[in-house]
């Protein structure tokens, strides 16, 4: 697996909702920052991965709701961020299901929208597809990073792993 899609893939995974099958499956994400070549995007997942781990299953779970499921600001679906406009959201929403089927995917259980799920997206699919994929969100990935920082959440180290693994495909396109 190359570099941009480990990463893609940790990063997916710690943006998802921490349930208990996701407690289970942690020891091995964590286990896989170790297979990354960037020292920086090891640093930057450890300290996420140490941050969790220190919070605790319940804690760390209530934190996530207050920061994702009840904030309109740092929501993980991409479309809420601009809700004064039905139409443009709906639109918005099929752009991302393209995205998915153009690249011989579909999304059953989540919508279109939900970051984690165009960031496995990214990872499942070739260099040229996930930095269209990642080009087409990027203004929000922008915007949610610039709004971790205004909250001052650790995730928006993470938005910067994501946006750097972009530059590095436009760079190598």
């Amino acid at each position: 697996m190359e570099e941009y899609a480990k990463t893609l893939k940790l990063a997916a995974f710690l943006l998802e909702y921490p349930d208990n099958n996701w407690w289970k499956e942690f020891p091995e994400y964590r286990a896989a920052v170790n297979e990354l070549q960037s020292d920086q995007s090891k640093t930057i997942f450890e300290e996420i991965f140490a941050h969790a781990e220190q919070m605790g299953h319940k804690e760390f779970e209530d934190q996530y709701v207050r920061v994702f499921d009840f904030s309109q600001n740092t929501n993980l679906y991409l479309t809420t961020h601009d809700r004064t406009d039905f139409g443009k959201q709906s639109n918005e929403m099929h752009v991302y299901k393209n995205l998915f089927l153009s690249n011989g995917f579909d999304t059953d259980k989540e919508l279109p929208d939900y970051l984690p799920a165009l960031l496995e997206l990214c990872a499942a699919v070739e260099p040229k597809a996930a930095l269209n994929i990642l080009s087409t969100i990027k203004s929000k990935l922008e915007l949610l990073r610039d709004r971790f920082i205004e909250a001052k959440l650790i995730y928006a180290f993470l938005m910067d792993i994501v946006l750097t693994q972009l530059a590095v495909l436009e760079v190598s396109a």
